[in-house]
């Protein structure tokens, strides 16, 4: 998939949930494989993976906002932008920073098996670690707002 360099608005798990509730669309692009193992359960989704995507992307309603999802943040930020360059409207796609990983450590519906993105390593904070005094120098995305200026967490 090649695709021109485009700026893609990205939100966090938290500023995703009040989208879906708003009604917009998830847009897994993660392989049927990966989410049979483990599913983002909320009522608007759709799976298509990133393998089948350019041939599949024209599914996709224009006219309703979507939120691109997948493991990580990478995949489902590619396709963010390949939507904008074919004409969607970057103020209606974003792509979620950090994906169904994050979205499982702060707890948001999932079903199948969580310990396929957390391992066995439960404790952590919002960024993927813990929030000790050593980690103290370095920044969260919890210490970061959002172009909105809410924090993600």
């Amino acid at each position: 998939m090649e695709t021109k360099q485009t700026l893609v608005n990205e939100i966090c798990p938290t500023t995703t949930q009040s989208w879906v509730k708003k009604g917009a669309l998830l847009v897994d692009v993660r392989e049927r494989e990966e989410v049979a193992q483990l599913a983002y359960d909320v009522p608007n989704i759709v799976n298509i993976p990133l393998s089948k995507f350019e041939s599949r992307y024209e599914e996709l309603p224009f006219d309703k906002e979507m939120v691109m999802v997948c493991r990580d943040g990478g995949r489902s930020l590619r396709t963010a932008g390949f939507l904008i360059n074919n004409g969607y409207d970057p103020f209606k796609v974003v792509n979620m920073k950090h994906g169904i990983i994050r979205w499982v450590q702060k707890g948001f519906p999932t079903k199948g098996d969580t310990s396929t993105v957390l391992g066995t390593n439960t404790n952590s904070g919002c960024c993927g670690t813990s929030n000790t005094k050593s980690n103290t120098e370095n920044n969260s995305c919890c210490d970061s707002p959002n172009s909105d200026g809410s924090a993600c967490c």
